[in-house]
């Protein structure tokens, strides 16, 4: 089955790290770009990431706590996360294009596959 599987999320004290994972599995086609949004009860959707051939590229709005990163070999991708908030809870989703699906800015957005997401409480 093609997919993307995201790990990492949790319950994490205020001011915590977050390391978040998003594996491909199964699918064979070249992904030329990923990218990671969150999803919180009653807010909109927020982009966090992109990342394609021009590198990575943050939310500016999270003024460099978000960083999103991708190892290509392991066909990975990655969003380190710190000094994390109560604010910063949601479902956080992970996705990923084929040809011509390129970051705009921070965003992704159109695109292949979406993993599951993975919860991230930040909570004392």
């Amino acid at each position: 089955q093609s997919q993307l599987v995201e790990s990492g999320g949790g319950l994490v004290q205020p001011g915590g790290s977050l390391r978040l994972s998003c594996a491909v599995v199964g699918i064979t086609e070249n992904l030329f770009s990923m990218g990671w949004f969150r999803q919180a009860p009653g807010k909109e959707r927020q982009d966090l990431g992109c990342v394609d051939i021009g590198g990575p590229k943050n939310a500016r709005s999270l003024k460099d706590r978000f960083k999103i990163s991708r190892d290509g070999a392991k066909k990975t991708s990655y969003l380190d996360m710190t000094d994390l908030k109560p604010e910063d809870t949601g479902v956080y989703y992970c996705t990923a294009g084929g040809a011509g699906q390129y970051c705009t800015g921070s965003r992704l957005e159109r695109y292949d596959y979406q993993g599951q997401g993975t919860q991230v409480t930040v909570s004392s």
